[in-house]
């Protein structure tokens, strides 16, 4: 049976990181409360996670700062605490609607990376390392017999320990032609974005050149259409990308590094680095109700092959990034069809193991 033990353990955070660590809480409750309130609109409440995350997330999004996985667990939060009220409704018990006031913010591996002195914490202005403040390790404490590592136990860890369990990977390239094509060789074309992105552009620069209230009114508008538009496209990329990765038995979705992706891509503009973002907000949300994992990995110098071929690799990539040593580790692959010709359209072949 597993045992899992509970040890706090503070913080030696300076003013500066204290300040941001307040104002990430304070978001991390508004956020929470927004989901309850939304919830609880109507005569019957919405418990569902996947429903509360579709319907709040942008909004969510758009009026904080909090980064995407500190997003997604404040809708945890409030869609657990909607869903014990309605369970005690059931009981006959009362219940009222749920508020957050207590000054806390739910952290997991996605949010905070724990290392052995430090820290790294996601916040509303990127991340901070903090140190921990530990007890002397030759005190009997509960740090020194569950938390505090020696040396010689850290380095008895062997690969065969560290990784388990089988790992199947589908790559997804992201670009300007193709938004995005897997490693199963499934392509959803940019052109229909391209169309959209120039004409709402046509549309806000008609506007502009008028100067009136009215044109003003209607530049939002127009604003509000278009984020529309691209949510629901972005939306409906992304459910075919974890369908792809369900289908086909995949643990991991490697994406490649978000970073300087506008500046590696010819003809990228500021839309395409915005929709490359959502996009994997989009599916690593969603990925989280199936259990599969949802990665970056380095960019490659120079991008020279097709779309097609730049998916199997950043899988590829992803793959020996965590490989274990020679011979050693769990058995791991990426799922992909036979190189074929390219099509600029949704497609969808057989996949094999390489």
């Amino acid at each position: 049976m597993e045992v899992r033990r509970t040890v706090p353990v503070k913080l030696d955070v300076d003013s500066d990181d204290a300040a941001l660590l307040h104002e990430t809480i304070d978001e991390f409750l508004w956020a929470a409360n927004h989901v309850v309130d939304h919830a609880w609109q109507g005569e019957y409440k919405t418990t569902s996670k996947a429903q509360l995350q579709e319907e709040t997330y942008d909004e969510v999004r758009e009026r904080t700062r909090l980064h995407a996985n500190l997003v997604q667990n404040a809708r945890n939060k409030a869609a657990d605490a909607v869903q014990s009220v309605v369970a005690r409704w059931k009981q006959g018990e009362y219940a009222g609607k749920p508020r957050f006031s207590n000054p806390t913010a739910v952290y997991d591996k996605r949010c905070a990376t724990f290392y052995d002195e430090y820290v790294s914490l996601a916040t509303v202005d990127g991340r901070i390392e903090v140190e921990y403040v530990l007890p002397d390790p030759a005190r009997d404490t509960p740090h020194s017999r569950y938390l505090v590592r020696t040396k010689a136990e850290v380095e008895s860890d062997t690969p065969e320990q560290a990784t388990t369990g089988h790992s199947t990977v589908l790559g997804v390239d992201l670009g300007v032609n193709q938004l995005a094509v897997t490693s199963t060789g499934v392509f959803w074309s940019g052109h229909e974005f391209d169309h959209w992105r120039r004409e709402y552009e046509k549309r806000r620069g008609s506007l502009q050149q008028c100067g009136s209230r009215y044109a003003h009114e209607n530049i939002q508008a127009v604003g509000r259409k278009e984020a529309g538009r691209f949510t629901m496209m972005l939306h409906r990329i992304a459910n075919g990308i974890i369908t792809e990765a369900v289908e086909n038995g995949c643990t991991v979705i490697a994406f490649e590094e978000l970073t300087g992706i506008r500046d590696r891509l010819s003809g990228a503009s500021w839309g395409h680095e915005w929709a490359f973002e959502r996009l994997y907000e989009y599916v690593e949300y969603k990925a989280e109700m199936y259990g599969i994992t949802v990665e970056q990995v380095d960019p490659e110098a120079a991008k020279s092959r097709s779309d097609f071929a730049t998916a199997k690799n950043i899988g590829l990539r992803y793959l020996r990034r965590n490989q274990t040593g020679d011979g050693g580790g769990a058995p791991v692959g990426v799922r992909l069809n036979s190189e074929g010709p390219e099509v600029p359209r949704t497609t969808r072949t057989g996949a094999v193991h390489p």
